[in-house]
Parts: C-alpha cells; structure tokens; sequence
C-alpha cells in the first residue's frame, strides 16, 4: 500500500503537521452487486485513522444498480431527487443528462447517479450511508481493538463556475465533521456570529483525488497523522445539513421543483 505525506517543517508554523495518505488498490466491484466485506476485511488500519470509501462500491454492495436498458436516466433522477431543476445541456454532443439535483441534503447533478466504471449500469447513491459506514467502522474497530477511527463515503462533486470535480463527503460514522467557532474572535477583536468550520470535505476531497476517478482501481484512501479532527462515535451527518429554509443558497433551492419532501432525520439524530 504506497502512500505520501503531506507536510509543513517547523520553521515559521505555529503547529507543523504531517498527514499520510495511503491508496488502497483492490479488485474490481462488479454491477450489479458485489459484496465488499472481503475487501474491507484486508484493510490495515491504525489507531486515529480515518477510511475513505468511495460510495459507488458501497452502492454496488446493496445492489443500488439499475441497467441502462431498463430505465432512462430521467426517470431514475425521479425516482432519486428531493429536488431538481432542469435545464438547457450545453454538451449536447455527450447525451449527458445535466439535470440539477438535491439528493440526501446534497447539491449535486442528476441525484448523484453515475455512469462511469458501471459496465452498462446506473449506479446510485447508497441507502443508509450512515448507517453503513458505522457498520464498516465496527467490524474494523473489532478486528484491531481501536477506539479512534473514522469511516467516510465519498463521491465527486462540481463546485459553480469551476471546471472539474473534487471530493465530498455524503456519509460519515466516528468522526465530528465541523467545528464552531461561534463566539471566537477574529484578529481583530471581531466576534464570529455564524461562522463554523468545515474539516471533513477538504480531507475527502485529498481523499478524492488520491483515489483518481477513471482506471486507477483505488476506491478506498486510509488517512492518517495530525488530521485536526475529534473523533466521536456519536456523529452522523446530521451534523452538518443545513435546512432549505436557512441556506444561503436558498433562492436557487426556491426554485427548484421539489420532488419529494424528505423530513429531519429524527433517528439519525439520536447518534449526535
């Protein structure tokens, strides 16, 4: 397992730190299902670590593949989204279905479904990620006798008016994805009203690219080192999603069809 550091020497850094970033190459995760506790069973993992799972071959362990001969892509965006918003595709010349989504509290192009590495199938998002990822931190957590690991899923994600695609987290189990400096002051004695601090998605988004996103074979990325993140056993998404009412993207989502109305997740709330 061949990894690379990341690092800052100590002269003129208040707190140096290094982060280790091993790519896990595996076999291939066939659609339409393909069990993946072989693979993570050979995973080797340290105290502190946090595993990065990319969340098409936790979609194709449940089964969350449909061929493409027996639906259209629009109808599965349908099915998928909690919102959407179509629009003019300007890569015509693609058959790409650009179909502006929000799907499991994420902004994302056509609910996240993804053609690529899918040998003529549609892969969606995983059901119960959270869930899921609390089942693979157990059974690794068992196996070495940690108390500190944090297990992510992953996908790629387009940010606005940039061209290419970086990392996000979509599920999460063991690790506490924001911090809240609310009440903090700034250099200048300016206090912080609003502001919290994201610290999972730049670590996913490293994670991201580490593993590539065409034939590199890698989908799982083992981070370890000075990471800058508490690890809880208590924290799920919930933490992070904001409610459509109060996001500042809250004009874009106003005019977004809604498609289905997906309450709070009361019962994911019980692990925060």
């Amino acid at each position: 397992m061949a990894g690379y550091f990341l690092s800052k020497p100590d002269r003129c850094y208040n707190h140096p730190m290094k982060i280790e970033i091993l790519p896990v190459k595996t076999r291939i995760v066939n659609p339409p299902k393909d069990e993946i506790w072989d693979i993570v069973d050979q995973l080797e993992v340290k105290d502190g670590d946090i595993v990065f799972i990319t969340s098409k071959i936790m979609a194709i362990h449940q089964g969350r593949t449909v061929k493409k001969t027996d639906i259209t892509k629009e109808a599965l965006i349908e099915q998928e989204a909690d919102r959407a918003l179509s629009y003019p595709n300007p890569y015509d010349d693609y058959n790409m279905n650009l179909t502006l989504t929000v799907a499991h509290g994420v902004l994302i192009p056509a609910a996240g479904i993804d053609e690529s590495n899918a040998n003529g199938y549609y892969i969606l998002w995983p059901e119960d990620i959270d869930e899921f990822c609390r089942d693979i931190r157990k059974r690794l957590i068992d196996k070495y006798k940690l108390r500190r690991l944090g297990v992510v899923a992953t996908d790629s994600h387009t940010t606005p008016l940039r061209w290419g695609v970086t990392g996000i987290t979509i599920g999460l189990a063991g690790v506490q994805p924001l911090r809240d400096i609310r009440g903090e002051q700034d250099l200048f004695g300016r206090e912080m009203h609003v502001t919290q601090v994201d610290l999972i998605d730049p670590l996913a988004a490293m994670a991201v690219k580490a593993m590539g996103e065409s034939s590199e074979g890698t989908p799982i990325v083992i981070m370890r080192g000075d990471l800058g993140i508490h690890f809880s056993s208590k924290a799920s998404m919930e933490n992070f999603k904001i409610e459509p009412e109060l996001d500042l993207y809250r004009p874009l989502l106003d005019a977004m069809k809604i498609i289905k109305k997906t309450p709070h997740n009361k019962a994911a709330a019980k692990h925060l």
